[in-house]
């Protein structure tokens, strides 16, 4: 693995542990360089990174504590406290015809 991509996994995590704590200063300030990293390496960021940083403010989300998560017609719809929304599809596995 590339050192570049090495630091924004070890940043991801520091970013979880932060804001499991309650130091969501100290979690955006990771995200915030975590995207640079990334920005300056011509990387893209993990997915699950990805999912769990609002675009608008670089807070780290979690779900229940300052994200709110909804289901809308094959769409996951996570609202940050800042008003962003961000939507990703998924797929019902009834639509596919396997009734069990």
């Amino acid at each position: 693995m590339e050192i570049a991509a090495e630091r924004i996994e070890r940043l991801h995590e520091l970013a979880r542990a932060a804001a499991a704590d309650g130091d969501d200063d100290r979690a955006r300030y990771y995200v915030r360089l975590a995207r640079r990293v990334a920005e300056r390496n011509r990387l893209t960021l993990p997915r699950k990174f990805r999912r769990f940083t609002c675009d608008r403010c670089d807070a780290y989300l979690r779900p229940g504590k300052n994200a709110r998560v909804r289901l809308q017609d094959n769409h996951v719809v996570i609202t940050c406290d800042c008003g962003a929304h961000a939507r990703y599809p998924y797929e019902d596995e009834d639509e596919h015809g396997d009734d069990a």
